[in-house]
């Protein structure tokens, strides 16, 4: 029982965590005119990550790394089909042209790379996770560049600042309860898998990579409730490029990490469903209720073969 309370506490700490690091961060940048666009470019879309960060690097550093490699793919397997899936069969869900031609081509190059990366040496080596690191900034540098050009003043409002004693103690607060609950998330997922005959691997796919996935879940179907999901697609094909990047970059360097057959299968098959989705965009530019279906079904299915295998 108590693995059990260790790993919902472990997620509460984790959800709760990224909240209170969001607005608080988000108060220093509005405090320091950061325009908001840069702001959910940047802070508030690693923010929704930042549990991702905190089990891998956790797994990392306890020597699991067939957890790290498998929360991060599983995570965004998971905000891929069912975060979408469900906000396509509630409301069409758009896509931006930017994150057509731009970010969904170059999520699936980032997974490529990272397959290409393990097939070759067998593992993600320290360097390996430099390289990862560098295009992420590249990356991010690309994001900030094209939001300046492109700022508008029309969601200066949507972040409220607060004190500045608040926006401390929020920071510290969410690091805090980030670190404590992927050490929780970790230990107790580990135990869990142990006691089932489950591998790390699985446990990583399915128990963490949904719980870590909970923010962006629950983000978007209160923002498909409201009719605000224009962007909601692009949000989260850069929450999964920050995973693979940022996340796996990071535990890399921290430790190297071990490229088993079935993380190049999960691999594969993030980058086969991210080439369907951007094929079924194409045409209208948006994702409507039966596609949404259609990517339950296929999560459904390859869950179904995860537990098999």
């Amino acid at each position: 029982m108590l693995k059990y309370v260790l790993l919902i506490v472990g997620f509460v700490l984790l959800i709760k965590g990224a909240d209170y690091f969001v607005d608080g961060s988000s108060s220093v940048a509005k405090m320091l005119k950061v325009p908001s666009l840069i702001i959910g470019m940047t802070i508030v879309a690693m923010g929704t990550s930042l549990p991702e960060t905190s089990v891998s690097v956790s797994a990392s550093l306890a020597g699991k790394n067939d957890l790290s490699i498998s929360n991060a793919v599983g995570s965004n397997i998971f905000n891929l089909m069912v975060v979408c899936g469900v906000c396509a069969l509630m409301c069409p869900l758009a896509i931006s042209r930017e994150s057509l031609k731009r970010d969904l081509p170059f999520s699936v190059a980032v997974a490529g790379l990272m397959l290409g990366i393990g097939g070759i040496t067998g593992n993600i080596p320290r360097a390996g996770g430099a390289v990862l690191l560098a295009v992420f900034a590249v990356f991010l540098y690309i994001m900030v560049r094209g939001a300046l050009k492109a700022r508008s003043s029309a969601a200066d409002e949507e972040y409220k600042i607060l004190p500045g004693w608040k926006c401390a103690l929020y920071i510290i607060l969410g690091i805090a309860a980030i670190a404590a609950g992927g050490k929780m998330v970790v230990e107790g997922a580990s135990d869990i898998a142990r006691s089932f005959g489950m591998s790390d691997n699985l446990i990583g796919m399915t128990v963490v990579a949904l719980g870590t996935s909970l923010p962006e879940l629950v983000t978007s179907i209160v923002a498909a409730r409201k009719n605000e999901v224009d962007m909601a697609l692009g949000n989260v094909i850069g929450s999964n490029i920050f995973n693979i990047l940022f996340v796996l970059g990071i535990a890399a360097a921290i430790s190297p990490m071990g490229y088993t057959m079935e993380n190049a299968i999960d691999t594969a098959a993030l980058i086969l469903m991210s080439v369907l989705v951007l094929i079924m965009c194409i045409p209208k530019k948006k994702l409507v209720r039966w596609q949404g279906a259609l990517m339950l079904a296929i999560y459904a299915g390859y869950t179904v073969y995860l537990i098999k295998r």
